[in-house]
């Protein structure tokens, strides 16, 4: 899959459908998203950023528009409202180091919802077209967008938005097959997102509940999609990119990481936040990835309860260390 000039490939040399990290609020900073580059994802998209110019020097927007050392391309997510606002974001992210600047127009969350972004726009097809048009020309990088089937199962318009995305210039298109009022509720649906790869020439990814290689596969011979992308999986299991590329090449599975490799992954990623964040606020960074990676384990609840009261960097690193010495 080609992304502008940017070849997304699985590997150098393979031909296979690509395996890439969905943009998450409070879950794909840089640390996370080079763990999953390294565990073979892609792309791993950023979490969005505001396009409002007054919020860009918060400590948590300066920390999400930091890129330095990641490996390119580097994909940012922007979201808004405003088609001038978000032009403005457009151009200030590619002079901060984005190489793609990803649409956001399928977050359901009702903060982002209630001030009339992310997948809410779905219901104004015209200031669809008119944001997408404005970033589009605001930046000679690609541009790509993210979006729902529709506004709620009544009312699905993804085709509608795909051909809109496609005459605006969009070069990807990411569908998560669930509309905005069914959140993250049910099943996720994959025939509209079949039918807009059938309606339209850019690429389009395939989005929501795939949660194995099984399923990646089942996906992508159903839908035709160019990709997938996973999202909520890739907290708990950040291997299972290297699984999903594996699995699609051989049609074999890699065997699940041992207590040591989880150790090592989980260790290294929270050196990697405490670097980044500064112990204070990494440490409470890392508590969500020590619960996805060790409640799983036997006598992982009690242990997360522990350890979640922890407030010195060092202290946390060395109970992870104890625990995997110690588990069962």
């Amino acid at each position: 899959m080609d992304i502008g000039p940017w070849k997304i490939r699985a590997s150098d040399t393979s031909t296979q459908a690509p395996a890439i990290l969905a943009p998450m609020a409070g879950v794909t900073d840089k640390p996370f998203r080079q763990l999953c580059r390294n565990m073979g994802a892609a792309l791993a998209v950023s979490e969005m950023v505001t396009s409002k110019a007054e919020l860009q020097q918060t400590l948590k927007t300066r920390c999400r528009l930091n890129h330095q050392g990641e490996d390119s391309p580097v994909s940012v997510q922007i979201m808004g409202t405003s088609p001038e606002q978000m032009a403005y974001s457009a151009q200030y992210n590619v002079s901060n180091g984005a190489d793609i600047i990803d649409i956001n127009m399928g977050c359901p969350a009702k903060k982002v919802c209630n001030i009339a972004a992310g997948s809410a726009l779905l219901k104004d097809e015209p200031l669809v077209r008119n944001i997408l048009s404005s970033v589009v020309k605001a930046v000679a990088v690609p541009v790509t967008l993210k979006i729902r089937t529709g506004w709620d199962p009544e009312n699905i318009n993804a085709l509608n938005i795909a051909h809109i995305a496609e005459q605006c210039g969009i070069q990807a298109l990411t569908i998560h097959g669930r509309t905005r009022a069914c959140s993250y509720k049910g099943d996720a649906e994959y025939s509209t997102i079949k039918a807009v790869k059938q309606a339209v020439n850019i690429p389009v990814i395939a989005n929501g509940d795939i949660t194995s290689a099984e399923k990646a596969e089942s996906v992508l011979q159903y839908t035709r999609a160019d990709a997938v992308m996973i999202g909520r999986t890739a907290l708990h299991s950040p291997w299972i990119f290297a699984d999903i590329n594996h699995y699609l090449s051989t049609g074999q599975h890699l065997p699940e990481p041992d207590l040591a490799e989880r150790e090592e992954i989980l260790l290294n990623l929270l050196s990697e936040l405490y670097k980044f964040y500064g112990e204070n606020h990494g440490l409470r960074i890392a508590r969500k990835h020590i619960a996805a990676i060790i409640k799983p384990l036997p006598g992982g609840e009690p242990f997360w309860h522990k350890v979640n009261r922890i407030s010195n960097a060092r202290q946390q690193y060395q109970q992870i260390q104890l625990f995997f010495k110690n588990i069962d």
